[in-house]
């Protein structure tokens, strides 16, 4: 009997011993894969941060110079504007490079990312980049209050999918436009009476039939601010 629960007792402990030490293997590797994890993250994070450029906050009188410089840089000019009602392909021209550099520059700064499309008119156009979140607020402040001079004379037209730039609710005689804002157009065949005011500075490549669902979406009577927020994010496709 002695002997046999000696024997039984020694079992136990051996038992226990590897299971402790399994557990602690285990806490070990569990430790390593979330040191992993860790890793991957902070490398995606720096990353997402390099996308990022450092540069003091823009003016209206040092925005162009700025563009000037940014856009020899940042060649890309195809962006994705992803909804809830789907995704907006959009070509940017080259033809007005500081609208076009602006864009891209809103794109990777992720300005675009949580702001809403805030002014619809059915059968007219779809207006976005704004928002009345305290997030999109600092954002706005953070990379400047500036305008940009309109880029008219290049020839294009207000056609049905052009994306253009609306003038500022500042009133200013020369038509500067504000940079954080875009309408795109949904008029058939187009919105031609736009032409020379404002800035045509790309079109939709394809997504025409989100553009014409969001323009479908119920609204305020009075500000055209959807009741529902269509919110956006924005990303560069090349």
């Amino acid at each position: 009997m002695r002997y046999s629960f000696l024997s039984m007792l020694c079992i136990f402990i051996v038992l226990g011993c590897n299971d402790r030490s399994q557990k602690a293997n285990n806490s070990l590797e569990s430790v390593e894969n979330n040191k992993e994890v860790t890793e991957e993250n902070l490398v995606k994070e720096d990353k997402s941060e390099k996308e990022q450029e450092i540069f003091e906050p823009l003016t209206t009188q040092s925005a162009i110079p700025f563009l000037f410089e940014y856009e020899k840089k940042h060649k890309e000019r195809y962006v994705r504007i992803i909804t809830d009602y789907g995704n907006i392909d959009i070509e940017l021209f080259v033809e007005t490079p500081y609208h076009r550099a602006n864009f891209i520059l809103l794109t990777k700064e992720k300005y675009f990312d949580g702001s809403v499309f805030h002014r619809v008119v059915k059968n007219f156009v779809i207006q976005g980049g704004n928002s009345d979140s305290w997030a999109i607020h600092k954002k706005r402040h953070r990379i400047g209050q500036y305008l940009l001079p309109p880029d008219t004379k290049k020839g294009f037209k207000h056609h049905r999918g052009v994306v253009s730039m609306p003038s500022s609710d500042i009133e200013n005689p020369h038509k500067f436009a504000s940079p954080y804002e875009f309408f795109i157009v949904v008029q058939d065949p187009g919105a031609y009476h736009l032409d020379g005011g404002y800035t045509a500075f790309g079109k939709v490549i394809q997504g025409m039939d989100v553009v014409d669902k969001i323009s479908q979406v119920e609204t305020d009577d009075q500000s055209e601010w959807p009741k529902r927020d269509v919110k956006m994010k924005v990303e560069i496709l090349k």
